[in-house]
C-alpha cells in the first residue's frame, strides 16, 4: 500500500471514530423511585404517611427480588385495604394470643404519639422489583412496638436462613424482636435483650 493511500484510510478512521463517538448513546437508565409521602400513599392509601425513619431494601419472601420496609404511620389501614391491595397482619397481637386487625387496629397504645406506628411491605416482582406498578404482594404490619428496625438474617432452622427484620421494640424494657415470612404469613418472634 502506497503512503498517500495509507495516510488517507488513516483519516478516514479517524474522521469515522470521531463520528461515531459524538453520536448519543441510548442507555436506559431506570429513573431512581423516591420513597416520599406521595408514594406512601399511592401504594397504601391516604391515611398513611412517613414517619422519618430510612427504608430498608432486602429479600424478604426468598424469591430473588428485592423487597421494601418503609416505617410509616397509617391512621385507618383497614378503610384502603381493599382499593390499594394490600393486606393488613398482625403478628405481634397474634403472637400474644389474639391477632385480628380488625379489632387490633382499635387497640391503644402505651404512647400515643406512636399510633397507627405500621411497617409497610412490598414484595417486589419482576426486574423492577418494589418499584413495578404490580408488586408481587403488599402488607401492612400493624401494632409492633418499634423504635428502631434493621434486616439481617435469621436462621430460622438449622439449614434455613431468612432475611427478617429486627426491631427494638419502645418500653422500658428494651426489648428486641424479630418478624420473619415463614412462606405464608408473617411471624413475630421475640428474642429478649436490647440490640445495642
Amino acid at each position: 500500500m502506497s503512503f498517500p493511500k495509507f495516510s488517507l484510510l488513516i483519516a478516514f478512521c479517524l474522521a469515522l471514530s470521531f463520528t461515531l463517538s459524538a453520536q448519543p448513546t441510548s442507555v436506559s437508565v431506570a429513573p431512581k423511585l423516591s420513597i416520599d409521602n406521595d408514594f406512601v400513599q399511592k401504594q397504601f392509601g391516604s391515611t398513611c404517611a412517613l414517619i422519618g425513619v430510612e427504608p430498608l431494601k432486602a429479600d424478604l419472601d426468598g424469591d430473588g427480588v428485592e423487597d421494601i420496609v418503609i416505617p410509616a404511620r397509617c391512621t385507618n389501614p383497614m378503610m384502603d385495604q381493599t382499593e390499594n391491595s394490600f393486606i393488613v397482619v398482625d403478628p405481634y397481637d397474634s403472637f400474644f394470643g389474639y391477632g385480628n386487625p380488625k379489632v387490633t387496629t382499635q387497640f391503644s397504645t402505651e404512647d400515643p404519639e406512636r399510633r397507627g406506628f405500621s411497617l409497610l411491605v412490598i414484595h417486589g416482582a419482576g426486574p423492577d422489583a418494589w418499584r413495578s406498578d404490580t408488586p408481587k404482594a403488599k402488607f401492612i404490619i400493624v401494632n409492633l412496638p418499634f423504635k428502631q428496625i434493621v434486616v439481617k438474617k435469621l436462621a430460622i432452622k438449622k439449614n434455613r436462613k431468612v432475611m427478617a427484620i429486627f426491631t427494638e421494640e419502645n418500653g422500658g424494657d428494651q426489648m428486641t424482636s424479630v418478624i420473619f415470612w415463614d412462606g405464608k404469613r408473617y411471624k413475630y418472634q421475640p428474642l429478649g435483650a436490647s440490640m445495642e
